[in-house]
């Protein structure tokens, strides 16, 4: 079984790193890519208080990121490339939404899958009323993550 776990994390942080708490973004405050109720969920199955998000540790971060968003979508499973766009977007958007999407684009191949999920991410993205504010930077992303995905795919 592939672990593309550390690789794919390292470039979703790239985007995701710092502390935001943007009133106009619906997640709240953030650290890393961790909103704080996610983190509450988090330390409080872990028999922990509740802290704020802005001192999670690497550990806690890197095991919300596994737990919540890599193995809830089964990445392991998935070819190189497809996962890191398929983890990016459930971290950005939700696991429910790329598990729609990954289940809409089985039985293409590699290359076809991953240019099928940027297209419905760039559309899913479009469409949200606070495009405007975001989508520059949300474009960025894609282009990035876009083309790490096709390396990957390639080696």
């Amino acid at each position: 079984m592939k672990d593309n776990f550390p690789a794919c994390l390292a470039l979703v942080l790239k985007y995701e790193g710092g502390y935001v708490n943007d009133l106009r973004d619906l997640g709240g405050a953030t650290m890393q890519g961790v909103t704080q109720k996610v983190y509450d969920d988090f330390r409080q199955r872990n028999g922990r208080p509740k802290t704020p998000v802005r001192g999670i540790l690497p550990v806690e971060r890197d095991a919300i990121y596994r737990g919540l968003y890599w193995d809830a979508i089964g990445a392991d499973a998935l070819p190189a490339g497809v996962d890191l766009l398929a983890f990016d977007i459930a971290v950005n958007s939700g696991p429910g939404r790329v598990l729609e999407w990954l289940r809409a684009t089985t039985g293409l191949g590699q290359v076809a899958r991953i240019k099928a999920l940027d297209s419905k991410r760039r559309g899913f993205w479009r469409a949200l009323k606070i495009f405007s504010v975001f989508g520059r930077g949300w474009m960025a992303r894609e282009n990035d993550v876009f083309a790490a995905a096709m390396k990957m795919a390639a080696n």
